[in-house]
């Protein structure tokens, strides 16, 4: 009898956290951005979700209440599943953090737009060096260093 109450509360528990990753993923971006299209439908296509474009000319507020340190703004942020990710952030990245959780950590980001970061892959052009940086309640650190999108 107490296995079966433990594996019901397992299942009660779990049912919210799948249903919660079940949402769209909604991406704010500064209008007319192109490059943002092309980051939104690698994620579209990694993550097998719906996604949602907003056209959002004041980031600002969004980036606040997500609290997104000014240094790491870019053109647009995504926010999957109660999860902030600014700008060129790698779908493989998102994806770890997404399933680790870490502790203190609200999201993460990529400051500017590095070539060859994902959405930003220009043929013929050597992609940058660049940090993935994760921020939140515990602060700002390196999550990960990468070259191009992979």
């Amino acid at each position: 009898m107490k296995s079966i109450r433990m594996l019901a509360t397992a299942l009660a528990l779990a049912i919210p956290a799948a249903a919660m990753a079940a949402g769209p993923i909604v991406v704010h971006r500064d209008p007319g951005c192109g490059c943002c299209e092309k980051w939104a439908a690698q994620a579209r296509a990694e993550f097998k979700r719906q996604m949602r474009m907003v056209d959002d000319a004041n980031r600002a507020t969004l980036s606040a209440r997500y609290g997104i340190p000014a240094q790491f703004v870019s053109c647009h942020t995504a926010i999957v599943d109660g999860m902030a990710f600014e700008g060129h952030v790698p779908i493989a990245e998102m994806k770890r953090v997404l399933a680790q959780r870490p502790r203190g950590v609200a999201g993460l980001a990529v400051a500017g737009m590095p070539i060859g970061s994902a959405g930003m892959e220009v043929p013929g052009t050597a992609p940058q060096a660049y940090s993935v940086m994760a921020f939140g309640p515990a602060g700002q650190k390196v999550y990960s260093r990468r070259i191009g999108a992979k």
